[in-house]
């Protein structure tokens, strides 16, 4: 069993912290800006339930709900001309938002995201099933529609900000 959390944690680590273009920005992320030759205008921060951050020469901006790209092009757009003739801005995910598993797991509560991870896998980061886990009665509620539980296989993939409940077995 041990050996299977340890599998896990590798094929999670840190070396496959990248997001798709399709990840949106939410409370609870930690990102990176990185312009280069500037690291005066460095920030890593993690993102409020305001969904803003303060930037340099920029002051607030409104980042929930945009992807890394949308990101990079504001910060490029309002640093160009006035402060920098050419910026080159990177915006990387530090650190991802957590998903949540309750229910018939060994360890519940908040695990760090990882791209790609499945149910099963997030099970595994959990502890593992109790004796009583249904794998058949597993129900998954999006970040975006929290009131909407669909229901959801091992093989499920989790979004961050996620929650997973594991109900019990009739017998």
């Amino acid at each position: 069993m041990m050996w299977r959390v340890l599998l896990v944690c590798c094929l999670l680590s840190p070396l496959f912290s990248f997001a798709d273009d399709s990840y949106l920005l939410g409370a609870g992320d930690k990102i990176a800006i990185r312009v280069f030759g500037h690291t005066d205008l460095d920030l890593e921060t993690q993102l409020t339930d305001s969904g803003t951050i303060n930037y340099p020469f920029l002051g607030s901006i409104k980042v929930t709900g945009l992807t890394l790209k949308q990101l990079e092009t504001l910060i490029y757009n309002g640093l160009k001309g006035d402060y920098l003739v050419e910026p080159n801005i990177n915006v990387g995910i530090a650190e991802y938002r957590p998903f949540y598993i309750h229910g018939e797991v060994r360890k519940p509560g908040a695990f760090p995201y990882q791209p790609g991870l499945t149910v099963n896998q997030a099970i595994a980061l959990a502890g593992g099933l109790t004796e009583r886990a249904s794998r058949d009665r597993i129900t998954l509620s999006r970040e975006a529609n929290k009131e909407v539980a669909e229901t959801a296989t091992l093989a499920s993939r989790v979004n961050a900000g996620d929650t997973i409940i594991i109900s019990q077995r009739f017998f």
